[in-house]
Protein backbone atom coordinates (compact mmCIF):
# COMPACT_ATOMS: atom_id res chain seq x y z
CA UNK A 1 0.00 0.00 0.00
CA UNK A 2 1.97 3.32 -1.27
CA UNK A 3 1.82 6.01 1.34
CA UNK A 4 0.85 9.87 -0.60
CA UNK A 5 2.43 12.90 0.35
CA UNK A 6 1.25 16.17 -0.51
CA UNK A 7 3.42 18.93 -1.76
CA UNK A 8 5.25 21.24 -4.41
CA UNK A 9 4.59 18.41 -7.17
CA UNK A 10 1.03 17.26 -5.85
CA UNK A 11 0.59 13.61 -3.94
CA UNK A 12 3.43 11.41 -4.49
CA UNK A 13 4.61 8.50 -3.13
CA UNK A 14 7.86 8.06 -0.79
CA UNK A 15 9.63 6.63 -4.03
CA UNK A 16 9.01 9.49 -6.30
CA UNK A 17 10.53 11.66 -3.01
CA UNK A 18 13.35 10.34 -3.20
CA UNK A 19 14.13 10.32 -6.85
CA UNK A 20 13.41 13.70 -6.75
CA UNK A 21 15.56 14.52 -4.12
CA UNK A 22 18.33 12.51 -6.09
CA UNK A 23 17.70 13.99 -9.45
CA UNK A 24 18.20 17.27 -7.52
CA UNK A 25 21.75 16.74 -5.88
CA UNK A 26 23.03 15.49 -9.29
CA UNK A 27 21.83 18.83 -10.08
CA UNK A 28 23.96 20.54 -7.28
CA UNK A 29 26.99 18.32 -6.87
CA UNK A 30 29.38 19.44 -4.10
CA UNK A 31 32.12 21.99 -5.64
CA UNK A 32 35.76 21.21 -4.37
CA UNK A 33 37.49 24.02 -2.60
CA UNK A 34 40.10 24.63 -0.93
CA UNK A 35 40.18 26.38 2.65
CA UNK A 36 41.92 28.75 5.44
CA UNK A 37 40.92 29.34 8.99
CA UNK A 38 41.04 33.02 9.51
CA UNK A 39 43.24 34.01 12.19
CA UNK A 40 44.75 36.87 13.96
CA UNK A 41 48.10 38.28 12.53
CA UNK A 42 50.43 41.00 13.18
CA UNK A 43 49.68 43.24 10.38
CA UNK A 44 51.90 46.09 9.64
CA UNK A 45 50.65 49.04 7.23
CA UNK A 46 52.64 50.21 4.40
CA UNK A 47 52.44 53.11 1.23
CA UNK A 48 54.08 51.32 -1.64
CA UNK A 49 55.15 53.14 -4.49
CA UNK A 50 57.26 52.67 -7.79
CA UNK A 51 60.53 54.53 -8.24
CA UNK A 52 63.79 54.84 -10.58
CA UNK A 53 67.61 54.67 -8.67
CA UNK A 54 69.66 58.22 -9.31
CA UNK A 55 73.14 58.11 -8.78
CA UNK A 56 74.38 61.17 -6.41
CA UNK A 57 76.44 62.67 -8.89
CA UNK A 58 76.21 61.25 -12.42
CA UNK A 59 77.31 62.86 -15.83
CA UNK A 60 78.14 61.68 -19.44
CA UNK A 61 81.40 63.44 -19.93
CA UNK A 62 82.12 65.41 -23.10
CA UNK A 63 85.06 67.99 -23.86
CA UNK A 64 83.76 72.03 -25.27
CA UNK A 65 86.63 71.74 -27.40
CA UNK A 66 86.97 70.30 -30.67
CA UNK A 67 89.71 68.02 -31.61
CA UNK A 68 91.66 64.69 -32.33
CA UNK A 69 92.47 62.28 -29.19
CA UNK A 70 95.88 61.89 -28.75
CA UNK A 71 96.02 60.11 -25.59
CA UNK A 72 93.21 57.33 -23.35
CA UNK A 73 93.75 57.16 -19.83
CA UNK A 74 91.42 55.02 -18.65
CA UNK A 75 89.44 51.43 -19.26
CA UNK A 76 85.88 50.59 -19.76
CA UNK A 77 84.53 50.04 -15.83
CA UNK A 78 87.36 51.75 -13.79
CA UNK A 79 87.03 53.75 -10.85
CA UNK A 80 88.44 57.15 -10.65
CA UNK A 81 88.84 59.84 -8.56
CA UNK A 82 87.88 63.14 -8.74
CA UNK A 83 90.54 65.66 -10.70
CA UNK A 84 92.12 61.95 -12.62
CA UNK A 85 93.16 63.18 -16.09
CA UNK A 86 91.29 60.94 -18.13
CA UNK A 87 91.78 61.85 -22.13
CA UNK A 88 93.52 64.52 -24.13
CA UNK A 89 93.44 66.27 -27.32
CA UNK A 90 95.72 67.06 -29.33
CA UNK A 91 97.33 70.49 -28.28
CA UNK A 92 100.42 71.39 -29.92
CA UNK A 93 99.74 74.53 -31.18
CA UNK A 94 97.89 75.76 -28.45
CA UNK A 95 101.12 74.62 -26.25
CA UNK A 96 103.19 76.78 -28.58
CA UNK A 97 101.24 79.75 -28.52
CA UNK A 98 101.15 79.38 -24.89
CA UNK A 99 104.89 79.60 -24.76
CA UNK A 100 105.21 82.59 -26.94
CA UNK A 101 102.85 84.67 -24.96
CA UNK A 102 104.96 83.27 -21.88
CA UNK A 103 107.89 85.13 -23.45
CA UNK A 104 106.12 88.57 -24.33
CA UNK A 105 105.09 88.25 -20.67
CA UNK A 106 108.72 87.69 -19.35
CA UNK A 107 110.01 90.65 -21.49
CA UNK A 108 107.73 93.15 -20.27
CA UNK A 109 108.67 92.23 -16.63
CA UNK A 110 111.89 93.00 -17.83
CA UNK A 111 111.38 96.11 -19.44
CA UNK A 112 109.46 96.85 -16.48
CA UNK A 113 112.33 96.28 -13.30
CA UNK A 114 114.26 98.80 -16.13
CA UNK A 115 112.60 101.81 -16.38
CA UNK A 116 111.44 101.46 -12.90
CA UNK A 117 115.03 101.73 -12.27
CA UNK A 118 115.55 104.39 -14.43
CA UNK A 119 113.09 106.78 -12.72
CA UNK A 120 115.20 107.17 -10.28
CA UNK A 121 116.98 108.95 -11.96
CA UNK A 122 114.37 110.66 -13.93
CA UNK A 123 115.73 108.77 -17.09
CA UNK A 124 112.41 107.82 -17.71
CA UNK A 125 108.66 109.60 -17.81
CA UNK A 126 106.19 108.36 -14.61
CA UNK A 127 103.63 107.98 -18.03
CA UNK A 128 106.29 105.13 -19.64
CA UNK A 129 106.24 103.16 -16.36
CA UNK A 130 102.61 103.11 -16.19
CA UNK A 131 102.43 101.81 -20.23
CA UNK A 132 105.10 99.02 -19.02
CA UNK A 133 102.89 97.81 -15.87
CA UNK A 134 99.63 97.79 -18.34
CA UNK A 135 101.93 96.19 -21.14
CA UNK A 136 102.65 93.46 -18.11
CA UNK A 137 99.15 92.91 -16.90
CA UNK A 138 97.81 92.56 -20.26
CA UNK A 139 100.52 90.11 -21.26
CA UNK A 140 99.94 88.12 -18.23
CA UNK A 141 96.10 87.98 -18.84
CA UNK A 142 96.55 86.44 -22.50
CA UNK A 143 98.99 83.72 -20.94
CA UNK A 144 96.14 82.76 -18.57
CA UNK A 145 93.74 82.74 -21.09
CA UNK A 146 95.93 80.37 -23.13
CA UNK A 147 96.16 78.45 -20.24
CA UNK A 148 92.64 78.12 -19.65
CA UNK A 149 92.48 76.85 -23.86
CA UNK A 150 95.10 74.40 -23.43
CA UNK A 151 93.39 73.09 -20.05
CA UNK A 152 90.23 72.94 -22.03
CA UNK A 153 91.75 70.12 -24.32
CA UNK A 154 92.49 67.67 -21.18
CA UNK A 155 89.50 65.32 -19.34
CA UNK A 156 89.64 65.11 -15.99
CA UNK A 157 87.04 63.67 -13.76
CA UNK A 158 84.75 65.76 -11.71
CA UNK A 159 84.07 63.66 -9.05
CA UNK A 160 84.99 60.40 -8.03
CA UNK A 161 83.17 57.45 -9.06
CA UNK A 162 82.74 54.45 -11.58
CA UNK A 163 83.29 54.90 -15.68
CA UNK A 164 81.23 53.42 -17.87
CA UNK A 165 82.13 52.03 -21.42
CA UNK A 166 84.20 54.29 -23.29
CA UNK A 167 82.95 55.77 -26.60
CA UNK A 168 85.85 57.45 -28.58
CA UNK A 169 89.15 55.91 -30.17
CA UNK A 170 92.88 57.34 -30.11
CA UNK A 171 93.05 59.45 -33.53
CA UNK A 172 89.12 59.85 -33.18
CA UNK A 173 88.12 63.72 -34.42
CA UNK A 174 85.69 64.62 -31.12
CA UNK A 175 83.66 67.62 -31.82
CA UNK A 176 82.52 70.23 -29.16
CA UNK A 177 80.31 68.02 -26.97
CA UNK A 178 80.48 64.72 -27.40
CA UNK A 179 79.89 62.20 -25.03
CA UNK A 180 82.91 60.20 -24.27
CA UNK A 181 81.78 58.36 -21.41
CA UNK A 182 79.66 58.48 -18.63
CA UNK A 183 80.59 58.67 -15.10
CA UNK A 184 78.32 57.42 -12.03
CA UNK A 185 78.80 57.93 -8.11
CA UNK A 186 76.98 54.83 -6.51
CA UNK A 187 77.52 54.90 -3.18
CA UNK A 188 75.20 55.74 -2.11
CA UNK A 189 72.50 55.94 -4.34
CA UNK A 190 69.40 57.92 -4.31
CA UNK A 191 65.83 56.19 -5.39
CA UNK A 192 63.12 58.84 -5.93
CA UNK A 193 59.24 58.30 -6.22
CA UNK A 194 56.11 59.72 -5.79
CA UNK A 195 53.14 59.39 -3.31
CA UNK A 196 49.61 60.73 -3.53
CA UNK A 197 49.91 64.18 -0.94
CA UNK A 198 47.57 62.50 1.26
CA UNK A 199 50.75 60.41 2.45
CA UNK A 200 52.50 63.35 3.71
CA UNK A 201 50.83 63.31 7.35
CA UNK A 202 52.19 59.79 7.51
CA UNK A 203 56.44 60.05 6.36
CA UNK A 204 59.22 62.06 7.51
CA UNK A 205 62.70 62.73 6.80
CA UNK A 206 64.71 59.96 8.37
CA UNK A 207 61.79 57.39 7.86
CA UNK A 208 63.25 53.54 6.87
CA UNK A 209 62.07 52.81 3.26
CA UNK A 210 62.27 48.97 2.11
CA UNK A 211 63.23 48.63 -1.75
CA UNK A 212 63.20 46.11 -3.86
CA UNK A 213 64.81 45.18 -7.46
CA UNK A 214 63.96 43.22 -10.35
CA UNK A 215 67.79 42.09 -10.66
CA UNK A 216 67.54 40.79 -7.36
CA UNK A 217 64.55 39.37 -6.42
CA UNK A 218 64.71 37.39 -3.12
CA UNK A 219 66.42 40.70 -1.85
CA UNK A 220 64.89 43.84 -0.17
CA UNK A 221 67.53 47.04 0.34
CA UNK A 222 66.99 49.42 3.41
CA UNK A 223 67.33 53.29 3.27
CA UNK A 224 66.41 56.65 5.17
CA UNK A 225 64.04 59.20 3.66
CA UNK A 226 66.33 62.21 2.69
CA UNK A 227 63.82 64.38 1.13
CA UNK A 228 60.39 65.47 -0.02
CA UNK A 229 59.86 67.82 -2.56
CA UNK A 230 58.68 71.34 -1.28
CA UNK A 231 55.66 71.31 -3.99
CA UNK A 232 53.20 68.81 -4.93
CA UNK A 233 52.29 68.32 -8.63
CA UNK A 234 49.08 70.28 -9.68
CA UNK A 235 48.31 67.83 -12.20
CA UNK A 236 48.88 64.39 -10.43
CA UNK A 237 48.06 65.67 -6.73
CA UNK A 238 51.56 63.31 -6.18
CA UNK A 239 54.99 64.79 -3.96
CA UNK A 240 58.44 63.61 -4.87
CA UNK A 241 60.01 61.51 -2.25
CA UNK A 242 63.75 60.64 -2.16
CA UNK A 243 65.58 57.96 -0.17
CA UNK A 244 69.00 57.40 0.04
CA UNK A 245 70.62 53.55 -0.02
CA UNK A 246 73.86 52.58 0.59
CA UNK A 247 75.11 50.75 -1.98
CA UNK A 248 78.68 49.88 -1.27
CA UNK A 249 78.84 46.38 -3.68
CA UNK A 250 77.73 48.97 -6.44
CA UNK A 251 74.86 46.81 -6.91
CA UNK A 252 72.43 48.91 -7.67
CA UNK A 253 72.85 50.91 -11.13
CA UNK A 254 71.60 54.44 -11.76
CA UNK A 255 68.46 53.56 -14.02
CA UNK A 256 66.90 51.21 -12.08
CA UNK A 257 62.98 50.56 -11.64
CA UNK A 258 62.46 50.20 -8.06
CA UNK A 259 59.38 49.11 -5.68
CA UNK A 260 59.43 50.94 -2.88
CA UNK A 261 57.59 50.10 0.69
CA UNK A 262 57.20 52.34 3.88
CA UNK A 263 56.28 51.19 7.25
CA UNK A 264 53.71 54.04 8.82
CA UNK A 265 51.99 53.62 11.75
CA UNK A 266 52.33 50.78 14.53
CA UNK A 267 52.25 47.30 14.21
CA UNK A 268 48.39 45.34 15.04
CA UNK A 269 46.39 42.18 15.68
CA UNK A 270 43.93 42.10 12.63
CA UNK A 271 42.28 38.96 11.10
CA UNK A 272 44.42 38.38 7.72
CA UNK A 273 44.02 35.96 4.74
CA UNK A 274 45.50 34.62 1.51
CA UNK A 275 44.70 37.43 -1.16
CA UNK A 276 43.02 34.49 -3.36
CA UNK A 277 40.03 34.24 -1.11
CA UNK A 278 38.84 37.52 -1.55
CA UNK A 279 36.37 38.00 -4.68
CA UNK A 280 35.54 41.21 -6.29
CA UNK A 281 32.37 42.14 -7.93
CA UNK A 282 30.34 45.08 -8.85
CA UNK A 283 28.82 45.49 -4.88
CA UNK A 284 31.90 44.99 -3.12
CA UNK A 285 34.78 42.75 -1.99
CA UNK A 286 33.28 39.74 -0.97
CA UNK A 287 34.69 36.25 0.69
CA UNK A 288 32.85 32.67 0.95
CA UNK A 289 32.57 31.13 4.17
CA UNK A 290 32.16 27.38 5.19
CA UNK A 291 29.22 26.34 7.31
CA UNK A 292 27.96 23.64 8.65
CA UNK A 293 31.57 21.52 8.14
CA UNK A 294 31.52 18.00 8.29
CA UNK A 295 33.61 15.38 7.23
CA UNK A 296 35.07 17.47 4.58
CA UNK A 297 32.00 19.05 3.23
CA UNK A 298 29.91 22.24 4.11
CA UNK A 299 27.90 24.70 2.69
CA UNK A 300 28.92 27.92 0.98
CA UNK A 301 27.84 31.29 2.39
CA UNK A 302 28.82 35.03 0.95
CA UNK A 303 30.19 37.41 3.39
CA UNK A 304 30.75 41.33 2.48
CA UNK A 305 34.54 41.89 3.85
CA UNK A 306 36.38 45.71 4.47
CA UNK A 307 39.66 45.76 3.30
CA UNK A 308 42.95 47.21 3.50
CA UNK A 309 45.90 47.27 0.52
CA UNK A 310 47.22 43.67 0.22
CA UNK A 311 51.01 42.86 1.54
CA UNK A 312 52.50 40.61 -0.81
CA UNK A 313 49.96 36.93 -0.47
CA UNK A 314 48.21 38.47 2.04
CA UNK A 315 45.38 41.01 2.90
CA UNK A 316 43.75 42.20 6.54
CA UNK A 317 39.95 42.35 6.72
CA UNK A 318 38.57 45.05 8.63
CA UNK A 319 35.15 43.76 9.46
CA UNK A 320 33.59 40.49 8.19
CA UNK A 321 35.51 38.00 9.08
CA UNK A 322 35.98 36.58 12.73
CA UNK A 323 39.13 34.33 13.58
CA UNK A 324 38.42 30.62 13.26
CA UNK A 325 36.09 30.98 10.89
CA UNK A 326 36.69 28.68 7.77
CA UNK A 327 37.35 30.58 4.42
CA UNK A 328 37.26 29.35 0.86
CA UNK A 329 41.04 30.69 -1.02
CA UNK A 330 40.20 28.33 -3.99
CA UNK A 331 37.29 27.27 -6.50
CA UNK A 332 35.03 29.95 -6.09
CA UNK A 333 34.15 30.46 -9.54
CA UNK A 334 31.41 28.23 -9.29
CA UNK A 335 29.71 29.09 -6.23
CA UNK A 336 26.96 30.96 -4.79
CA UNK A 337 25.35 31.74 -1.27
CA UNK A 338 24.10 27.39 -0.20
CA UNK A 339 26.00 25.88 -2.76
CA UNK A 340 27.18 22.30 -1.15
CA UNK A 341 31.60 22.15 -1.27
CA UNK A 342 33.87 19.61 -0.42
CA UNK A 343 37.13 20.95 0.94
CA UNK A 344 40.53 19.57 -0.60
CA UNK A 345 43.61 21.24 1.07
CA UNK A 346 45.89 18.97 -0.86
CA UNK A 347 48.02 21.45 -3.35
CA UNK A 348 47.35 24.63 -1.41
CA UNK A 349 50.28 27.02 -1.76
CA UNK A 350 51.20 29.19 1.22
CA UNK A 351 50.55 32.86 1.58
CA UNK A 352 53.54 35.10 2.54
CA UNK A 353 53.29 38.66 3.59
CA UNK A 354 56.44 39.35 1.80
CA UNK A 355 56.95 36.58 -0.60
CA UNK A 356 60.66 36.13 -2.06
CA UNK A 357 60.77 34.94 -5.91
CA UNK A 358 63.12 33.61 -7.21
CA UNK A 359 64.40 32.57 -9.93
CA UNK A 360 64.97 28.75 -11.00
Amino acid sequence: MAILFGGLYGFQTFKEIMIRRAIGALANPPQTVSTAVAANAPWQSSLSAVGSLRAVNGADLALQVAGIVQSIEFSSGDSVTAGQTLLALVATDDLAKLRSLQATAENYAIVLKRDEEQIKFNAVSQATVDSDRANLKNAQALVEQQKALLEQKTLKAPFSGRLGIRAVDLGQYLSAGTSIVTLQSLDPIYVDFYLPQQALASIRIGQDVSVAVDAFPAERFTGQITAINAKVDSSSRNVQVRATLRNGEARLLPGMFAKVEIAVGKPEQVVTLPLTAIVNNSYGDLVYLVDDLHDGQGTARQMFVKTRPPKGDRVAVNDGIKPGETVVIAGQLKLRNGSPVKIDNSHVPQAEAAPNIVDQ
